[in-house]
């Protein structure tokens, strides 16, 4: 029987899972736009760069997972591959925000490709053993769910921070020069990062694994694409994420170049404010609140109806040329309480897969599986910014930012308000189908599975 995790345990968790998604949420949310629309790359090239990084993630994420499991050290397998990526993370997101002034055309976008795929790199190095400690600090069932809900939720807490404060922090500290400005704040995130990262490698330690022969990369592969139900979960995964990311990446654009105005990137701050707020209480509050009632698989069925409403709220208001930022909260509210909580689910769902694998293919991979999961959201992204910077050059929306807000065609807004809004809707729809078909684990189908693994 393994000990309860402490709360200098948990909260050392906790503080890395922040650390780490304000690194994340800085790439996937501003780099699009701090290389198309600051830099002056051409969106096509910055959406094509982001797409091949993550096809070159579809063999290096899988690799990491197999060079986790087959790690062996006395401090653990977990954290030093964890410690050594962070590091090497930080030092990467800091060059990729601060691109040298001499460079540009061709030299840029190369300069743009090499540091984009290194951040990767990086952070599949140090994200893997993240979430792999899940199933290894705790046995399964509520322990479990706990963990993963308090490291969604603080992960949550580091997207909402960096989301809400970035654009006033990168006009304070480059003093209206947003290239100098992203170069700094990129600086504190990263020292920040490695600090947080620190702080849970000295005070976590993995409890107990269940220790196997290192497998071959033929076996690990096999034993991933024979767990169906890991398949369902990352499947479900790229589509939520690819949801959502397809918003997030437009969203500055859409107060950019619609509502506009010299100050505009107050009402976006206020917009990501509350809607960061909003998350964060989704998975602290709400998430724990409504699972008293309701099953996992019930919450997530409910989360992704509130988020195609509120997708369709908002479709309904931008038709209407409804402009006033406070209309936006209500489907806002609804959106970031389904994400929030699709957030959490999905990784309670994924470390239960473990348990599953184990049973069927009689290997534990928890490394592997969740290097699924690391690869997924990162494809999600790139698929994202790939449609995003689609958007961007269909709609003819350039970085002239005295003329963008008075001068933006009325065909140009409303290609970004579909683009927003449409494919999220298609997105979901889809995802919810296709686990609807898929997904067998139950509450009780899991308590069964732990019980059998016990026994054996």
């Amino acid at each position: 029987m393994n000990k309860k995790l402490t709360t200098r345990e948990k909260a050392s968790y906790g503080l890395g899972a922040v650390g780490k998604d304000m690194v994340y949420m800085l790439s996937a949310s501003y780099i699009l736009y701090y290389y198309q629309d600051v830099l002056g790359v051409s969106a096509i090239a910055m959406g094509v760069i982001l797409m091949a990084a993550r096809a070159f993630d579809a063999f290096n994420d899988p690799v990491m997972g197999i060079v986790v499991a087959k790690t062996r050290t006395k401090w653990g397998k977990f954290r030093p591959w964890l410690l050594i990526g962070t590091i090497l993370n930080a030092v990467v997101l800091y060059f990729m925000f601060a691109a040298p002034p001499a460079l540009d055309g061709s030299g840029l976008v190369a300069y743009a490709a090499i540091t984009y795929v290194l951040w990767g790199v990086t952070y599949t190095m140090m994200d893997i053993p993240f979430w792999s400690m899940i199933p290894a600090f705790t046995e399964g069932g509520k322990e479990r769910e706990n963990l993963s809900t308090l490291g969604r939720s603080c992960a949550g807490v580091g997207s909402a921070v960096v989301t809400i404060i970035t654009m006033k922090c990168v006009y304070a500290l480059g003093q209206g020069n947003e290239r100098a400005g992203f170069k700094w704040f990129a600086l504190i995130v990263a020292v920040l990062f490695v600090l947080f990262i620190l702080i849970t490698c000295v005070n976590i330690k993995e409890k107990s694994t269940v220790d196997v022969d290192s497998p071959s990369v033929g076996q690990m592969f096999r034993a991933l694409i024979q767990n169906d139900q890991a398949m369902t979960v990352v499947v479900s995964i790229v589509l939520i994420n690819c949801s959502l990311y397809i918003t997030s990446n437009l969203i500055i654009y859409f107060f950019k170049y619609d509502f506009g105005g010299e100050a505009w990137y107050d009402s976006y701050t206020l917009f990501n404010t509350f809607g960061g707020a909003v998350q964060i209480l989704s998975m602290m509050i709400i998430f724990p609140l409504v699972r008293r009632f309701l099953s996992a698989i019930q919450v997530f069925y409910v989360s992704f109806g509130m988020a195609v409403c509120g997708y369709g709220i908002l479709l309904l208001f931008m038709v209407m040329n409804v402009t006033s930022i406070a209309a936006l909260f209500f489907p806002a509210f609804l959106i970031f309480v389904a994400f929030g909580m699709l957030t959490v689910l999905t990784t309670v769902f994924l470390a239960n897969t473990v348990d599953y694998g184990e049973w069927k293919n009689h290997r534990r991979d928890e490394s592997v599986i969740f290097s699924m999961q690391t690869f997924v959201v990162k494809l999600a992204s790139g698929v994202a910014a790939l449609i995003a910077s689609v958007c961007l050059t269909l709609c003819n929306l350039s970085s002239d930012t005295e003329t963008a807000a008075v001068n933006a065609a009325a065909s140009s807004v409303m290609g970004l308000r579909l683009t927003m809004t449409v494919l999220p809707i298609a997105g979901l729809l889809t995802a919810v189908f296709y686990f609807h078909r898929k997904y067998i684990l139950t509450e009780e189908k899991v308590t069964e599975l732990a019980e059998t693994l016990k026994k054996k």
